[in-house]
């Protein structure tokens, strides 16, 4: 029962003590690769190392929405420079976020569409943050598809069904993470069990968002499994058999073999 975790932040210093022990748990749960998102240049540096270091890891660099007006000079071009590494599947964790605010939304945007173009031009899919700004996501996304296609995932998916065929109208892969297990999160679910089964993923923002029962504990990618299994009931599949599908689907974005 193969899965892949297709979003956590393991570079981060909430897995410092245990970075080595939490692998290992992972691969006894049966994850095979696990894509490790950076967030900023730096982080984006920790990542490959992280992945060139271990071979269930693969790295995503970029700069994240809430980290743009941090970004120095010099530190896009970075990310360009990494975007060709043989252990770099992808671009991001890109997007716009109206719920922190933390940047100016205009550099939010501005970052969104270099990230994209460079998606675009590289042929390396993107990885989309959207909190609070569907409308926002969704009309950069229809413009760059009018430049040329689209090859990205929605992360942690928190949307509601319109937007969801929007976006696979586009072309994106939607991805699920711990919240589909929440109680409160029947909507959700059922929307979970609408997705075209070649166009699904699960993730664990590690180190947030655990699932059920270990909500407020800190996450990790051995925990994907959880997250899979509540989706699979849910679509009226076997664990087994969605997890067959979700591995498949993403070997086929992030263009790796297991």
């Amino acid at each position: 029962m193969p899965l892949v975790d297709t979003h956590a932040h393991l570079d981060q210093d909430q897995f410092d003590a245990d970075r080595a022990e939490t692998l290992d748990r992972a691969h006894a749960a049966g994850v095979k690769k696990i894509v490790v998102v950076a967030v900023t240049a730096d982080s984006s540096d920790a990542v490959v190392q992280l992945a060139s270091d271990h071979d269930m890891l693969l790295a995503a660099v970029g700069i994240h929405p809430n980290y743009t007006s941090e970004a120095q000079p010099g530190d896009w071009d970075s990310i360009v420079a990494w975007v060709d590494h043989p252990r770099v599947v992808a671009i991001g964790e890109t997007g716009l976020d109206r719920f922190r605010e933390e940047s100016p939304f205009e550099l939010q945007q501005e970052y969104f569409d270099r990230h994209i173009r460079l998606s675009q031009e590289r042929g390396k899919p993107f990885i989309v943050h959207m909190r609070e700004c569907a409308p926002d996501i969704y009309l950069m996304l229809e413009e760059a598809r009018r430049r040329g296609p689209l090859l990205g995932v929605m992360h942690s998916f928190t949307g509601d069904g319109p937007l969801a065929d929007a976006c696979l109208a586009l072309g994106m892969y939607i991805s699920f993470a711990g919240m589909v297990t929440y109680k409160k999160s029947a909507e959700l679910r059922a929307l979970a069990a609408t997705i075209p089964a070649d166009r699904i993923l699960v993730e664990t923002d590690s180190p947030y968002l655990s699932p059920e029962p270990l909500r407020g504990k800190r996450n990790e990618p051995a925990n994907v499994v959880r997250t899979a299994a509540c989706i699979a009931a849910e679509r009226g599949q076997t664990l087994e058999d969605f997890s067959a599908q979700a591995t498949a689907n993403a070997a086929r974005l992030f263009g790796f073999q297991l």
